[in-house]
């Protein structure tokens, strides 16, 4: 296509993706406008009532309160035993700049991202209000904020981020005086030099210096478009942890660009494709535990707001123990010492109701079969004994369930199979555990039910973002080491989940010890009953034994735990747990879903590194700490005889019983299959990185046999009398000290 053409081509294509634009927004009108009105009106009644409160609110409305606080000491942060993890800059290491002194485009970038009617407004955008609770209330959640710059520049000079009434009614009215009697540029340079930028970087030169060792005045436009998206969120889109977020959103504020005519379609296109090409600069480099501290930084500026947390002289006491940071590294140093082998997070929380966690892992890969705990969790809960209960280990194809027909129907079979394409027959979810069986796991997926195991999983603290589907069972959905570690602390601890924390305490200026930040409080609830984390313990220690972790204790602490695989092994898992830490261990590439099938010469499983290098944390960090049994309930899991469900076939590797037993009914699910998660730098701890030695040639991965459809073979009667078969007997246990392959599904 001749460049002429092609130029023609794009117009029309924009214009007609704006026309489509431009219509969806007139029906979201016609369909929003009396909600919209509704909720304008009601925000102006509450406007009016707070202005109205009193006169200690109109005192407090006063722009006097806008004036920095004075050049301070340097906030610092230090480590549970003390030793200093690194200092938060105070005004002097950071450098104001004006307009003229940055690039052109980061100021149209930020308008565009955050605040698209900046200079049309008067300090509260009342359209985007609107706009932003019509969004949020269609997509059922938070997808769009309705703060403008102004009133985000009150926040970081003076009202912090505590979310009550009167704090937003004030800041509503700080920013309304604030744009009365300021320039629109002074208030977005104010905005620009204040907002934080991630990795200790506040204002866009330090943010420069940071990221690409430049000045302000330097960023190109993919560079500018990059520092623009990161205050929504430092962490997430931490382009040095999570490149693939902070690229993705480096992609939306250029869209949004695009949409407000600040570029070009041809510098669009260019920009999208335009790699990071970081360049760390001397702030980041000067950080102890760069993961951690960006999450404590991210949690004093939530709460004191960028200005008081930069300027504030705080002292900052964490929970992360450099003792443990250290055995940590040495586990991963130990089992992954060439330079180009995957990367390992570990993550570690105490088994008890203070959780606290020394290692920020917020990276989100696939679970694999890590996910199965909260199966088995699901499954006791709802009254089925895993040893009373037995399912068919076979090659499983879904026909009828409503997770799975569709598919079906379609053509589209969910067929699972087993990881090494071995099956034995009927067997107790307590020995498919010790199996890491996916065939029966899938069938119990689908009685239980795929959207009881998603609430079962977030009740444990899992942060999930997907939406629940059949092979829930099997890890497809996106975790992360922390929130898996705090999930299965809550077995350790008897039912009892802890949100995890990394501060212990604030020390203000005047040496008192703040206490309404609410540091070092333990943040419980009660997730599970007793009895149901004791029985799900008590499989998992059964697997750390004889199953898929075996090798992962150390002879003298008792242990449970759950390894993981992922499709074509991008991701590998082991999480497990004593009476006194919950560790999670993940093992994969931070650029990709990058399969691992030669690392030092074998395909990479949840048995073959992660449960060595848990073993090998866990040793060092236990071996000081007293044998504690795990607890015992009051009451145990109540079971009760259930009807198990038909959703499909298993192909005649094994003839089925004339009758069996099970133990609860429930409906619905089961599509997946085993995924591969990538490697990721650690999050917790420091990625292990030794002398090069080229790995061996990866080795073919084996062929699965070719799923079969045929029309499904009449299915055994699901009534329960008589008790199935005897199991197979599990396997001897190992030798305790290491495990070189995982031959299960994981």
């Amino acid at each position: 296509m001749a460049p002429r053409d092609r130029d023609l081509h794009d117009l029309l294509e924009h214009r007609l993706h704006r026309r489509h634009r431009l219509d969806r927004r007139r029906r979201r009108r016609r369909a929003g406008s009396l909600f919209a009105g509704a909720a304008l009106a009601v925000t102006a009644v509450a406007l009016l009532a707070g202005f109205g409160a009193g006169t200690a609110l109109s005192v407090s409305c006063d722009l006097g309160a806008l004036r920095p606080i004075a050049i301070g000491q340097n906030s610092f942060v230090y480590a549970a035993d003390g030793t200093l993890l690194g200092s938060i800059p105070a005004e002097r290491n950071r450098e104001p700049v004006r307009l003229g002194r940055m690039t052109r485009w980061l100021p149209a970038a930020t308008v565009a991202i955050e605040d698209r009617r900046f200079y049309q407004h008067g300090g509260v955008d009342y359209v985007g209000i609107a706009r932003a609770l019509w969004r949020d209330v269609s997509a059922g959640k938070v997808v769009e904020g309705g703060s403008t710059i102004s009133q985000q520049l009150v926040r970081n000079l003076y009202t912090g981020r505590e979310r009550t009434f009167e704090r937003k009614v004030k800041e509503a009215c700080l920013a309304i005086k604030l744009s009365s009697r300021w320039s629109k540029n002074k208030i977005l340079a104010g905005y620009l030099n204040t907002v934080y930028y991630g990795n200790h970087a506040y204002g866009v030169e330090a943010a420069a210096q940071t990221y690409f060792s430049r000045h302000a005045s330097e960023l190109t436009l993919p560079q500018g478009a990059l520092l623009a998206g990161l205050p929504q969120a430092p962490s997430i889109y931490d382009p040095f942890h999570n490149p693939r977020a902070a690229i993705g959103r480096r992609n939306e504020v250029l869209y949004a660009m695009l949409r407000d005519g600040d570029i070009t379609r041809a510098q669009y296109r260019y920009a999208r494709r335009y790699p990071l090409r970081l360049q760390p600069g001397r702030l980041y480099s000067k950080i102890k535990q760069p993961y951690f501290f960006s999450y404590v930084l991210d949690e004093l500026v939530r709460v004191y707001g960028a200005n008081r947390v930069r300027e504030g002289g705080l002292r900052i006491y964490t929970t992360i123990e450099p003792r443990l940071q250290r055995a940590a590294n040495k586990a991963i140093r130990e089992t992954l010492y060439y330079h180009d082998d995957p990367a390992a997070a570990v993550a570690v929380i105490p088994g008890n109701t203070k959780n606290q966690f020394n290692l920020a892992a917020q990276s989100a890969r696939e679970a694999g079969s890590t996910f199965k705990a909260f199966v088995l969790a699901s499954a006791i809960e709802r009254g089925i004994d895993p040893d009373s209960t037995y399912y068919q280990s076979a090659p499983f194809t879904c026909v009828s369930s409503k997770w799975c027909a569709g598919d079906y129907a379609a053509g589209k079979p969910w067929t699972v199979q087993t990881y090494d394409h071995s099956y034995i027959g009927w067997t107790s979810i307590t020995h498919a555990t010790l199996r890491s069986d996916n065939t029966v796991y899938a069938q119990l997926t689908l009685d239980v039910g795929p959207d009881y195991v998603w609430r079962m999983a977030r009740r444990l603290g899992v942060h999930l973002t997907q939406k629940p589907v059949a092979s829930i069972g099997l890890g497809p959905l996106s975790v992360s080491p922390l929130d898996m570690a705090a999930a299965y602390a809550t077995f350790a601890s008897g039912g009892i989940y802890a949100r995890p924390t990394g501060i212990r305490k604030v020390v203000l200026p005047g040496g008192k010890v703040d206490k309404t930040g609410g540091w070092g409080k333990p943040d419980t609830k009660r997730a599970l009953s007793e009895g149901v984390a004791w029985k799900v313990t008590q499989v998992l220690g059964q697997n750390a034994l004889y199953g898929t972790g075996a090798g992962s204790g150390d002879g003298k602490h008792p242990n449970a735990g759950k390894t993981g695989t992922t499709e074509d092994h991008a991701d590998a898992w082991f999480v497990g747990y004593t009476r006194d830490l919950s560790t999670a261990v993940w093992m994969g590439y931070p650029r990709g879903e990058i399969p691992m099938l030669s690392v030092h010469g074998q395909e990479v499983a949840g048995a073959t590194f992660p449960v060595p290098m848990w073993h090998l944390y866990m040793a060092a960090a236990e071996w000081r700490l007293p044998v504690r049994q795990f607890l015992t309930p009051k009451a145990m899991p109540a079971f009760r005889p259930f009807q198990r469900g038909s959703y499909g076939y298993a192909s005649s590797y094994y003839t089925a019983p004339n009758s069996y037993t099970t133990t609860t009914p429930t409906t619905t699910s089961a599509p997946a299959t085993t995924a591969a998660p990538e490697a990721a730098k650690p999050k917790t701890i420091t990625p292990a990185s030794s002398p090069a030695a080229p790995p061996p040639k990866p080795k073919p991965k084996p062929a699965a046999p070719a799923a079969t459809t045929p029309a499904p073979p009449a299915a055994p009667a699901p009534v329960v009398t008589s008790p199935p078969p005897a199991p197979t007997p599990a396997p001897a246990p190992p030798a305790p000290t290491t495990v070189t392959t995982d031959q299960t599904a994981q």
